[in-house]
């Protein structure tokens, strides 16, 4: 009888190791964060990622779930998402941005893509991180008017977050920390090079490619002015991004305005000089991105180079020099414009607009 009873305390105690090994191991395969495989392509420039911040499935699906959801405002009325469509190349076709309470924002909804390879951040560049930028509009008050900390009890009250923080960020406390981590991650998976213009490094038959009006548009868009051409260069020459995203040069002065009733980058530095200065954007998936400009006071890309045909405030302060050097308008012909126009839509890149990697994940 005690042999049988110690048979039953034997197996029992083998039943309940297995058991809390078993716990164990479900324990530790939740709490293992599996890394994310970036979509990258030849031709795509070198970049490095946050060292202290690396993409894991479950970071990016976190940021991407605080991306969309309205949670991260005050009243839990507005997302990132309400001022950054996907279709829209996430920016939202408005003049300017609309904020909690139906405020109206003073500019433009900038489009997100590549952000891992730039510099300056906003239309005034005052923030030189992703990291630093993510967390602006959540507390700015005419944005989204929510304190971080108070956010960070917010969700943390949710079991959605809770589980989702635990996966993203394994034993860490919820913070604005790793809001703006998580925010950053599925941020930077935001990668569009795939436009009709990226083919042509790879084909000979280039009006296969691209129609002969675009063509011309791209050699117009290449040469300088004193060959007749349209200039553009100098300011979104930067292949493969069509931008300029060095540290000193993405931020100039356009000639859109002679008094400016924003200063742009000079709020940012506080130097008169930088007055007027905005950030140069990006043309990728420009054709999608409408209104222009830091006010969006252009509603299509037919007002945008009538503009830099005819419209440059030449008598600008801190006017760029590349526009200042050669002191004339283009008047270019209505041709010449509507080549440049069809170039530009060769930039739109319908698989980064339709990816489902970066729809909303409820």
């Amino acid at each position: 009888m005690k042999f049988k009873i110690l048979i039953i305390l034997f197996c029992s105690a083998i039943l309940l190791i297995k058991s809390c090994k078993k716990d164990q191991e479900i324990l530790l395969s939740d709490t293992q964060t599996t890394p994310y495989v970036l979509s990258t392509k030849a031709g795509m420039p070198p970049f490095a990622l946050p060292a202290d911040n690396p993409l894991t499935n479950e970071g990016v699906l976190l940021g991407r779930m605080l991306f969309y959801d309205p949670i991260v405002s005050l009243d839990s009325s507005i997302s990132c998402a309400s001022c950054h469509r996907q279709d829209l190349a996430f920016s939202d076709g408005l003049k300017v941005g609309k904020g909690i309470r139906g405020q109206i924002l003073g500019r433009n909804s900038m489009p997100l893509y590549n952000l891992m390879w730039q510099k300056k951040f906003f239309w005034d560049g005052r923030a030189k991180t992703l990291r630093e930028q993510v967390l602006i509009p959540i507390q700015a008050h005419n944005e989204m008017d929510m304190n971080l900390y108070d956010l960070a009890v917010k969700l943390g009250k949710s079991k959605r977050y809770q589980s989702a923080f635990q996966n993203a960020f394994p034993n860490q406390a919820m913070s604005p920390e790793y809001v703006s981590k998580a925010l950053e991650q599925f941020l930077v998976t935001l990668i569009s090079f795939n436009a009709p213009i990226d083919q042509l490094h790879n084909r000979t038959d280039t009006l296969a490619v691209i129609s002969a009006s675009a063509l011309r548009g791209l050699q117009m868009f290449m040469k300088p002015i004193e060959n007749g051409g349209a200039d553009c260069f100098h300011c979104h020459s930067n292949n493969p991004f069509f931008g300029n995203n060095s540290v000193s040069g993405s931020m100039v002065n356009n000639g859109l305005d002679f008094q400016f009733t924003d200063n742009g980058f000079g709020n940012a530095t506080g130097n008169s000089l930088d007055n007027g200065k905005f950030k140069i954007p990006s043309l990728r998936n420009v054709a999608v991105s409408a209104p222009y400009m830091h006010d969006g006071r252009f509603d299509n890309l037919d007002e945008v180079m009538d503009f830099y045909s005819s419209g440059i405030k030449l008598n600008s302060p801190n006017l760029d020099i590349n526009i200042l050097s050669h002191g004339k308008q283009l008047n270019l012909t209505q041709q010449q414009k509507d080549d440049i126009v069809e170039f530009m839509k060769t930039l739109t890149d319908q698989s980064f607009l339709t990816n489902p990697a970066f729809k909303t994940p409820f």
